[in-house]
């Protein structure tokens, strides 16, 4: 009976995001316990307080391209549009453009490629600004959204599921992603 609830809201969620979540259905089958134990995941990842939508979501992006997954970054982006976020302003968050992505939004994307850097005198210097701006919880905000949206790309390219960014769909446009955009260190 359970399983049956959970197909249903993996197919719902599938449908509205046009987003393919047979990776979760992999996890269920093999093990329904960890399948909940990783739904929790969903709470963190959620979670926004005292953050515009704007840097949270430049932020999530940030970190979902450094993981090099294509769908996972087409689901922000598609979550970021509805939330309101303006297509032009995802343009230049996925690009990497900061002028063009504006104060706020240049502010947790910056945030979150030097966390992912381990740029430790970088990320003090922003962390000091996004306090003084949004407060604590605002950083809060930020950095749970930067290390839940690492988990899922990871997940699904360990279970065999990940895809690599080639085109985003943003604002009913196709948009390259260039490597130097998923960079989050030269390293990488």
């Amino acid at each position: 009976m359970l399983g049956w609830l959970v197909n249903k809201r993996l197919a719902a969620f599938e449908k509205n995001f046009d987003y393919d979540v047979d990776y979760m259905r992999d996890m269920y089958s093999a093990s329904p316990r960890a399948f909940w134990k990783f739904s929790k995941i969903l709470g963190i990842s959620e979670y926004r307080q005292d953050v515009p939508p704007v840097a949270w979501y430049a932020a999530k992006i940030a970190a979902t391209l450094a993981e090099d997954c294509g769908p996972c970054t087409q689901l922000v982006v598609t979550m970021a549009e509805r939330a309101g976020v303006n297509a032009e302003v995802l343009r230049a968050i996925v690009a990497g453009d900061e002028a063009r992505m504006g104060e706020d939004a240049a502010l947790g994307w910056r945030f979150a490629r030097s966390v992912m850097a381990r740029d430790i005198a970088g990320s003090d210097a922003l962390r000091e600004k996004i306090v003084d701006r949004w407060g604590r919880r605002g950083l809060v905000s930020l950095a749970l959204t930067i290390a839940s949206s690492r988990v899922y790309p990871a997940v699904k390219y360990a279970l065999g599921h990940g895809r690599a960014c080639v085109r985003l769909k943003i604002g009913g446009n196709e948009m390259a992603v260039h490597g130097e955009a998923r960079a989050a260190n030269p390293g990488h």
